[in-house]
């Protein structure tokens, strides 16, 4: 059931504020951007101690869990705050995927089954991870794969230890030992995709009836989409810082090309384009929160404008790098395609704006 709508609270609290301390000082000791070079160069991004920490040290993973259930009963706030910080550093953790997707979609079921409760309670500690087995550019209001045996373009389906995977007859979980998970070549190297084939489902854990499920994998995408806003704001913010400090650095005619009066308005542009993505990003990750009945309608606008705002921020922190920003060893590459793939996850920003357009009735011309 949702509440009524109510006046939006974008402010950060002060618990709010210890936790970003918390995951940046983190991110900057195991996830520095040299590092997160090195692995992306590797093939093997993830950094399975960094996961131990954030999951389990910090307790980030349980936010979304009720404390009955081994988590901390935060909010779509508090997991917005961390989103953040992974966009600002494109760490790779499964964080979005699992303790958000696929948690939001495991409490949307019945908790008191012990198959769930068990699950919720693995993911809260981070003991666990758990992916829901559809496409990365999967909508809350589009088409779910439904009972199909081979799913592309799963993401993190390399590091899960679950599947959430929709049949006909419902919703499983299933052991990734028991699938087979093919590493895709992403454009997105710190956010990998795979193939999976769903070998044998005679050892899978039915989890729901085929009415719920839907109803709990819509849930859990919607909550994904308002909160991979964040990510994408904490992006832009990210390019945005690094280009204003390589503008003040460099110099040309022994003057800071930061003083060009053309790159000033450049930056200033994004600056304020940043800070509308911020409003949206925070109006959608608290109407979560609240349950507001304007969810959706704060959902579909936040993914509409962050999605092009980290896209524009990390094309200008390219371009105002000049020939520093298109080499391979400057970050600058990384934050341009988790943008672009970030543009098209969760559905496009074309299809979140044609959903917008039929919540408030507004006629497409």
């Amino acid at each position: 059931m949702t509440t009524q709508s109510t006046q939006p609270d974008l402010l950060y609290s002060e618990a709010e504020d210890d936790l970003r301390a918390a995951v940046r000082s983190l991110l900057a000791d195991r996830s520095d951007t040299a590092s997160v070079l090195v692995r992306a160069e590797s093939g093997t991004p993830y950094d399975p101690e960094l996961w131990k920490a954030l999951a389990g040290g910090i307790g980030a993973a349980g936010l979304l869990v009720p404390e009955k259930l081994g988590g901390h009963g935060a909010s779509h706030r508090e997991a917005a705050v961390v989103l953040e910080e992974l966009g600002r550093s494109v760490a790779p953790a499964p964080y979005l995927t699992s303790s958000v997707i696929a948690t939001e979609t495991l409490l949307a079921l019945d908790t008191q089954t012990e198959a769930v409760a068990g699950l919720l309670t693995e993911l809260a500690a981070g003991r666990r991870t758990a992916v829901l087995a559809v496409p990365l550019s999967a909508s809350h209001d589009g088409h779910l794969p439904v009972g199909e045996r081979r799913i592309t373009g799963v993401a993190d389906a390399a590091v899960a230890d679950v599947l959430l995977v929709l049949r006909t007859d419902g919703l499983y979980a299933v052991e990734t030992a028991n699938v087979t998970v093919e590493v895709l070549t992403p454009l997105d190297l710190t956010r990998p995709l795979a193939a999976v084939t769903l070998d044998d489902m005679d050892a899978a854990t039915h989890l729901a009836d085929t009415e719920t499920a839907e109803k709990a994998v819509r849930r859990g995408l919607l909550a994904g989409a308002g909160l991979l806003a964040s990510e994408q704001l904490g992006l832009a913010e990210w390019c945005l810082e690094e280009t204003v400090r390589h503008t003040r650095e460099r110099h040309q005619f022994n003057r800071p090309v930061g003083s060009f009066q053309a790159l000033k308005h450049r930056m200033a542009q994004v600056w304020l384009e940043v800070v509308s993505a911020r409003a949206a990003a925070r109006n959608a990750a608290d109407a979560l929160a609240t349950d507001s009945s304007d969810a959706a309608l704060a959902v579909a606008v936040a993914q509409t404008y962050c999605s092009r705002v980290a896209v524009r921020a990390a094309e200008e922190c390219v371009q105002l790098h000049a020939g520093i920003g298109m080499t391979w060893e400057h970050p600058a590459h990384l934050y341009l395609k988790r943008a672009k793939s970030d543009e098209i996850a969760l559905g496009t920003p074309g299809r979140h704006k044609e959903a917008l357009a039929a919540l408030v009735d507004l006629q497409a011309p």
